[in-house]
């Protein structure tokens, strides 16, 4: 099976439920409506990582009946995910199936009427236009979710955004931490400030992650509750109730006397100057100072600088007979195996995770030696 594909909903599926059953008790909701329905029907939304955000997004969007979603990341599924990562199960864990993948399958399991396209891959400058088509003739997206867990890929997105004007959402998560933000770029009746207006250089040093600093998966859901609220107010064309602040909540810390913390910046307007959405300087778009190597949390490495297909079944002939290697195990999708402290996952696009360092050159070693420089 390739490694991006859309699939829809097999011939020998039960029964399809109706929708008017389905959604009867959302279009009541004054908010939404019969009208409100058929336009998330027909609506289609990307969704940028299905960790721990992306999975809850995508089940309250699949379950509110949006029409076609695409779901891209770029990960595998591990029994540290359980615990926050609401679409799956302890079988996609042990057998590490690709996250988008999981959440394509369990997305089936609930609501067979979504159409689903899924991408096993990083996001990258040369893929974005590909993976988030912006031309209606290729089904063009009409909303970006951003679930990712760095700031180059949401750098990224916020170029490909105001570029192509296209609408997204900004949400992070970590410890007790939650935040969201509403990107309308210019071209839309009323746009806000985008990302590099209010942050025009993404973090320097260190940044926590939930490998470094844990998290709640309250805090996830509620970050992902509202930024899919908000996209339910665009995708039923309501987008002059969407809110234009940052906001951000502490769930516990509470300030005194609040049963939350709960902080906002406004970003009502673009900011005079900005590079990208004022001059249209898109430098992530671009590509410039990208590294193909790249830490990726979990004291992992990923390494994204070859792409092209690989064959998993010579290649598992080829390991097997090699002593230093253990644990190889393959499907479909990706192969995994041990050397020693490192486990090395890879993917059909030629792509690996190296988990047990964040040392870049033992990782491209362990590359170079049993996948091919």
């Amino acid at each position: 099976m390739p490694l991006n594909e859309c699939l829809e909903p097999a011939a020998s599926s039960p029964p399809a439920i109706a929708d008017e059953e389905r959604y009867s008790r959302q279009v009541l909701f004054r908010g939404i409506g019969a009208e409100g329905q058929q336009h998330l029907a027909a609506s289609h939304v990307a969704i940028v990582g299905c960790g721990a955000l992306g999975a809850a997004a995508a089940s309250l969007l699949a379950r509110a009946g949006v029409g076609t979603l695409t779901l891209i990341d770029r990960d595998f599924v591990e029994p540290s995910n359980l615990q926050r990562q609401m679409l799956f199960d302890e079988a996609d864990a042990l057998a590490g199936l690709p996250k988008a993948e999981a959440a394509r399958r369990q997305i089936a399991r609930f609501n067979s009427s979504i159409r689903v396209h899924r991408h096993i891959a990083d996001l990258i400058p040369g893929n974005i236009a590909e993976m988030i088509p912006a031309d209606k003739a290729a089904g063009s997206v009409d909303l970006i979710l951003d679930a990712t867990d760095n700031f180059e890929t949401r750098y990224l997105i916020n170029d490909y955004a105001v570029q192509q004007s296209i609408p997204w959402i900004y949400a992070a998560a970590i410890g007790a931490y939650a935040a969201t933000m509403n990107i309308l770029p210019l071209g839309a009746a009323d746009p806000t400030a985008c990302l590099a207006c209010i942050f025009p250089k993404p973090p320097s040093g260190n940044v926590e992650t939930c490998d470094t600093a844990g998290i709640l998966s309250t805090a996830v859901n509620l970050a992902a509750s509202i930024q899919v609220t908000e996209a339910l107010k665009l995708l039923t064309g309501q987008a002059h109730l969407m809110r234009r602040t940052l906001v951000s909540f502490d769930l516990w810390n509470p300030a005194s006397g609040s049963a939350l913390e709960r902080s906002e910046i406004y970003t009502s307007s673009p900011r005079d100057g900005c590079e990208v959405c004022g001059q249209r300087i898109f430098t992530h778009l671009a590509g410039h100072n990208r590294a193909h190597i790249t830490l990726c949390g979990r004291d992992s490495v990923q390494i994204h600088e070859h792409h092209r297909p690989i064959d998993f079944a010579a290649m598992r002939m080829r390991l097997s007979s090699n002593a230093d290697i253990s644990d190889l195990r393959a499907n479909d999708l990706i192969l995994r195996f041990r050397r020693g402290p490192h486990t090395v996952t890879v993917f059909g696009d030629g792509r690996a995770i190296v988990q047990g360092t964040t040392d870049i050159t033992v990782a491209r070693t362990l590359y170079a030696r049993f996948v091919g420089a």
